[in-house]
């Protein structure tokens, strides 16, 4: 899955103008970017792009292939067509298909300065590496070093067992601070230049659990029993979300797959915004593609094209929550309920259906309102906030389940705290099972314990299984995780050959909604 090498298009005379049009028009609502830079590809290079999630330069690995694969047999089956990618970067890089229509040319540049807003002005983006795309090469430089010193194998197979756990971090931990101000910030990337798996002759910048790795006290390389010994550890003060972090300081790990790990954590942090606001930054670019396109960029000619397009793209599915239409919607909603002031104690106070649905003080707060909500929520606590009622009869929301009699999903409930509940669930920590570190020196025997917050819903086994293999291999002792199964408190655990399930007679409660 080469990209090729010739330099991407620059953008030919008439797509510049539109650019500068789109800039402008963007400006001139108040939306604040970066500098943005478009780059005309075709569709093996956009599909390679994405393959790669936006970072061409990034490092090698076999699911890249799997992905491009994908995503280039999806369009050609004509099953999927990506229009536009952008990257949260300083400056912003987004790439167009050349193959589209004048139209979408314009369509996709006015949403993706919407994206760059978001970006830059939203709090949940606040903390991300603004350079990744340069930091993204220099990761991809010292993969490659390390696939040439011990092999592509030995390589691509450790940075397997990391992608298993790229999840087990704490999204909240870079707005939280545990150290001292003097001391190195751990969410910063890496010093570039360190090569992790070489003696250090003098030192280097590095952050605090790699200093040890980066700037050694003896030129050895260890050996990997001596260093589980030195780094037994108890149990941490508190349930450590941050699963990753605890490995990169106790796992008894090499230098190179020290530096390696720490770059799939690195790049975890940075995507996982983007799994905080997928609705809110998805909605956010399309509420204000749609609002120049529809006042400003669209010609008699391109009508029909636009409106074929946009629909497309909000289209609903019984099966499937469209993030682009939710988003959108709830931003409208939002903007009408303030330029008309539904809110308040007043309004909530008023149970006159009549009265409710007049209500107009003529507030003109709407767009106000938005830009303030752009600034500070991200899907959990936009949702949480504004979703109501109204909203959801007016846009047919249910709760949607499997039946495990029938062997058929179905509507559920259309009763609004279960629909409001379910998609909150389904929001908290990016949908993913909260795991935390709760003994790294488990039974005395340096064994990794790990605990499942159980939510209502129980892990799958055989992830759970694949996962505790792979952290086996990091860990290099025996592992458990405790879970609930079958309502019941469970502990599953991995020794290096065989899997085991003790169940408990404790019962397993989850939290009440």
């Amino acid at each position: 899955m080469p990209i090729t090498s010739r330099t991407f298009a620059n953008l030919p005379a008439e797509l510049v103008d539109v650019q500068l049009q789109m800039e402008d028009y963007a400006a001139g609502y108040g939306l604040d970017f970066f500098p943005t830079i478009f780059e005309l590809v075709n569709v093996d290079q956009l599909n390679a792009i994405a393959a790669y999630g936006g970072f061409p330069t990034r490092y090698p690995h076999w699911r890249f292939g799997m992905e491009y694969e994908k995503l280039a047999r999806g369009y050609h089956y004509g099953l999927q067509k990506i229009y536009e990618l952008v990257i949260n970067n300083d400056p912003c890089y987004a790439y167009l298909l050349a193959s589209n229509e004048f139209a979408d040319h314009k369509l996709v540049m006015a949403h993706v300065y919407g994206h760059c807003d978001f970006f830059k002005c939203n709090y949940w983006f606040s903390q991300t590496n603004r350079k990744m795309i340069d930091n993204m090469a220099n990761h991809g430089n010292r993969i490659r070093r390390y696939m040439d010193r011990f092999g592509v194998e030995e390589v691509e197979n450790f940075i397997d067992n990391c992608l298993s756990i790229e999840d087990l971090i704490d999204i909240h931990s870079p707005f939280i601070r545990r150290y001292a101000p003097d001391e190195h910030n751990q969410f910063k990337s890496p010093t570039d230049s360190v090569e992790a798996d070489l003696p250090q002759s003098r030192r280097l910048p590095a952050k605090g659990y790699m200093e040890s790795f980066i700037n050694p006290t003896s030129r050895g390389e260890e050996d990997p029993l001596a260093l589980s010994e030195a780094k037994a550890v108890h149990a941490p003060a508190e349930p450590m979300k941050d699963v990753m972090l605890f490995l990169l300081q106790f796992a008894p790990l090499k230098q190179w797959q020290l530096d390696v790990l720490s770059i799939i954590r690195d790049e975890a942090y940075y995507f996982a915004p983007q799994g905080q606001t997928k609705i809110m930054n998805e909605g956010w670019a399309t509420y204000w593609h749609s609002t120049i396109m529809t006042r400003h960029g669209l010609n008699a000619s391109e009508v029909i094209s636009y409106a074929d397009h946009t629909s497309g793209t909000l289209a609903t599915s019984p099966s499937r929550l469209n993030p682009y239409k939710l988003g959108l919607e709830l931003l409208r909603d939002v903007e009408d309920r303030w330029n008309r002031g539904c809110f308040g104690s007043d309004y909530d106070d008023c149970d006159d259906m009549r009265a409710r649905a007049e209500w107009d003080k003529q507030l003109g707060l709407g767009r106000e309102k938005i830009f303030e909500v752009r600034k500070v929520h991200n899907d959990l606590t936009f949702i949480d906030e504004f979703l109501t009622l109204e909203f959801c009869q007016q846009n047919k929301l249910f709760q949607f389940g499997y039946n495990k009699h029938a062997d058929y999903y179905e509507i559920e409930s259309r009763e609004f705290p279960k629909v409001k509940q379910q998609l909150l669930h389904s929001l908290t920590n990016m949908g993913r099972p909260e795991i935390y570190v709760k003994d790294g020196n488990y039974k005395n025997r340096n064994e990794l314990y790990l605990q499942h917050r159980f939510q209502g819903v129980e892990l799958k086994l055989n992830y759970a299984h694949d996962t505790l293999k792979n952290l086996y291999a990091l860990w290099r002792r025996p592992v458990h995780i405790e879970t609930a199964l079958d309502e019941y408190v469970a502990i599953i655990s991995f020794d290096g050959t065989n899997h085991e399930i003790k169940k408990t007679e404790e019962k397993a409660i989850a939290p009440a909604e």
